[in-house]
């Protein structure tokens, strides 16, 4: 993981060809998550992979691993929920394959650009198994139940620009674009103050998960105490004074 311009960029990066999931892939993934969460000028991050594919699900291999003795070492191989807990915004870029888990990966993050060739499916349901890395929660709550089911039950596989018409990705790109403009757009997010930034985040998530009323008192509370910050004063002194804020995450 490196943080230029505090943006933390995690790249995914197994030993099989078409980066599917594996212990070392997983293991990787958590160091840089965690390297991301403990630096505290770490404003954003972007999230790769260095192949071809995103990635093209969970290696078999792995998977029979983990799930020797119950499935107890499913844990060991999840990568969405570390991606998903991560406080700072969180943009992925996806290029070429992203398949089962490779897809809820890619759902865990807060903003997807997408590769023009690039493409989305789920098909574990056809192997009598069901997605174990937050799939099933996450794809309805970002492209609807009905889509949703549709990628699920009967593993339709979706472009990129079906995934951009369906809300499952905000931006496609031409080939070997995906990360630059990610890239562009975590530039864009870190100009803001990171501890509004956390704020947003957490009351959209929250908002989201439970009722209207409860998103609305959560929002009042985080804007309360935003007032109280250094960043907030900053923000409105560089509005009074015509010029760009220096935001310090105080």
């Amino acid at each position: 993981m490196t943080a230029p311009n505090r943006i933390a960029v995690i790249a995914l990066s197994g030993s099989d060809e078409r980066n599917r999931v594996d212990f070392p892939l997983a293991r990787a993934a958590a160091d840089g998550v965690e390297a991301a969460r403990r630096d505290s000028e770490v404003w954003a991050a972007v999230v790769h992979s260095a192949r071809a594919d995103f990635c093209a699900g969970t290696d078999p291999e792995a998977l029979r691993e983990a799930m020797a003795g119950g499935g107890f070492g499913l844990d060991a191989l999840s990568v969405a929920g570390m991606l998903a807990e991560l406080e700072v915004p969180v943009v992925c870029a996806v290029g070429g394959a992203a398949f089962d888990q490779g897809l809820e990966m890619a759902l865990a993050c807060d903003l997807r650009v997408a590769d023009a060739s690039a493409v989305f499916r789920e098909t574990r349901a056809a192997d009598g198994a069901t997605p174990w890395d937050g799939g099933t929660q996450r794809l309805p709550r970002l492209i609807g139940r009905s889509r949703a089911l549709e990628m699920l039950l009967a593993g339709r596989e979706v472009d990129a620009e079906t995934a951009l018409q369906w809300g499952l990705v905000n931006e496609v790109v031409a080939d070997g674009e995906a990360l630059p403009r990610a890239m562009r757009l975590a530039e864009r997010i870190v100009r803001h103050g990171p501890i509004a930034l956390r704020y947003l985040k957490e009351a959209v998530a929250s908002g989201m998960d439970g009722t209207l009323a409860h998103g609305l008192r959560l929002e009042a509370d985080l804007s309360f105490l935003l007032q109280s910050t250094q960043d907030r004063s900053e923000g409105i002194a560089s509005f009074l004074e015509r010029r760009r804020p220096e935001y310090r995450g105080e």
